[in-house]
């Protein structure tokens, strides 16, 4: 289990360097760490949360086009506002989670803000309604996202990066299987037992805030990282903190002072246009499944289905596909993970009925979440400054998000002008196009010396 020491004085005698001793030769090569138990709980929490999430996301196309009768137009607009209404907050999160070092508080707020927007989808009664508690529900995901990958990537052993994050996906993806199961269950029960998710929905969502508030250390990644670059450069008697009078085990706040240049320096800028292009071209996945089901035809009870088969194939492929973005690279894996959703598309825009294309959108989906998601973020984490961590990001994040609201949005438009199909086989051509170009943006990212990983964050 990996332990993260805030001083000297917390690490066990046997664990400590000798003075003067050197980290050359003779040794043996240390084995990587086993993915730490606070990466394993802060999952759980995510399993729950998403069990509640997408217990509602799953049903939310076929509430907004059936049980309210709108259009996909107006689903265009909820599902663009689901992608954008984190936008801002994402960054606002990782700052305050940089700033006061204390991200785990952070993230609390916004599951608790998530946690109530149950409540409110109980108390809606149309449109306007569940548009302010999905907005409620997306702005408490935005606070929290950033400090929980930031807690993650301090926890975590940096050369096995891409293994801690796909395994908190797995869990995550866990619960993003079960939601849409259990919404399932109860449309087959009960065909308009719509509220009836809602009430699983909140209860879920309150054992994850639980979870989180009861087992989770309060991680202090700018002080970790504070005492880190002073025990690199052999200082045996470490300093007091700048601007504070505690010793180095206060609980004050430690690191070196909040800056925006960190975030936005030039590597990261590559990483935020990549993203951003890539994101433009990516629309919600309700659009996929509203398209499968326009042209599959299968009754409107099976469709939360389809989130489960999507989330089967991500929960499988995560762990595998963070192990293969630490060895191969995970800029690359990031850009080229694109490929699938790619194919994805594909299936879902080809006219004819087949129950194969249907199952291989499904599996691409997965598979495209597995490469991208978790993956963004350990990118992002191994270049970023520890002291700016939370915020780069939030900011990469709030890129993605941005562009996925305005990609949503104006699919809606397309799809409601040209069709379908030759909607989604646009998108599907624009995003092939797109990918050599945001190779070439980041593709020096995965060169970096291997000892880049033993120190990332420490003198950015």
């Amino acid at each position: 289990m990996t332990r993260v020491y805030l001083s000297l004085r917390d690490r066990p005698a046997a664990s400590r360097p000798a003075p003067g001793a050197s980290s050359g030769a003779g040794r043996r090569p240390a084995r990587p760490a086993k993915v730490s138990s606070v990466v394993v709980t802060l999952g759980v929490v995510s399993m729950l949360t998403d069990i509640s999430s997408e217990s509602v996301a799953a049903i939310l196309p076929l509430y907004v086009t059936t049980a309210l009768g709108l259009s996909t137009l107006a689903y265009g607009v909820l599902d663009g506002l689901m992608q954008g209404a984190t936008a801002l907050v994402r960054v606002l999160g990782g700052w305050a989670a940089d700033r006061g070092d204390h991200p785990k508080w952070v993230a609390t707020t916004g599951y608790g803000l998530s946690a109530l927007s149950r409540a409110g989808l109980l108390a809606a009664g149309g449109f306007a309604g569940v548009t302010a508690a999905v907005a409620v529900d997306r702005v408490g995901k935005g606070i929290r996202t950033a400090p929980r990958d930031a807690m993650i990537a301090a926890a975590s052993d940096p050369r096995t990066l891409g293994r801690s994050f796909g395994v908190h996906r797995a869990l995550d993806t866990v619960g993003a299987a079960l939601g849409p199961l259990l919404a399932f269950v109860v449309l087959w029960a009960i065909p308009d037992g719509y509220s009836t998710v809602f009430v699983v929905s909140f209860g879920a969502a309150v054992l994850g805030l639980a979870t989180l508030v009861l087992l989770v250390p309060d991680l202090r990644p700018r002080r970790a990282a504070w005492l880190a670059r002073h025990r690199s450069r052999g200082e045996r008697a470490l300093p007091k903190c700048k601007g504070c009078t505690c010793d180095v085990t206060g609980l004050q706040p430690a690191g070196r002072p909040f800056r925006w240049s960190l975030v936005v320096a030039p590597r990261m800028r590559r990483v935020l246009l990549a993203a951003g292009v890539l994101a433009l071209l990516t629309v919600g996945d309700g659009f996929v499944y509203l398209s499968l089901q326009a042209r599959d035809g299968f009754a409107a009870q099976w469709f939360p289905l389809l989130y489960v088969g999507t989330n089967v194939a991500y929960m499988s492929l995560a762990v595998p596909v963070g192990r293969l973005a630490d060895r191969w690279g995970r800029a690359r894996v990031f850009v080229w993970g694109h490929l699938a959703l790619v194919a994805a598309y594909v299936c879902a825009g080809l006219a004819w009925a087949s129950t194969a294309t249907t199952v291989a959108a499904l599996l691409l989906l997965g598979a495209f979440y597995a490469a991208t998601d978790g993956v963004l973020a350990a990118v992002v984490g191994r270049i970023a400054s520890a002291d700016v961590r939370g915020a780069a990001i939030g900011t990469a994040q709030t890129v993605q998000a941005v562009a996925r609201m305005v990609a949503s949005a104006a699919f809606g438009v397309l799809w409601y002008t040209a069709g379908r199909g030759p909607a989604i086989l646009v998108v599907a051509a624009l995003l092939a196009a797109a990918l050599p170009v945001c190779w070439v943006l980041v593709r020096s990212l995965d060169a970096a010396p291997a000892s880049e990983d033993a120190t990332a964050g420490a003198d950015a």
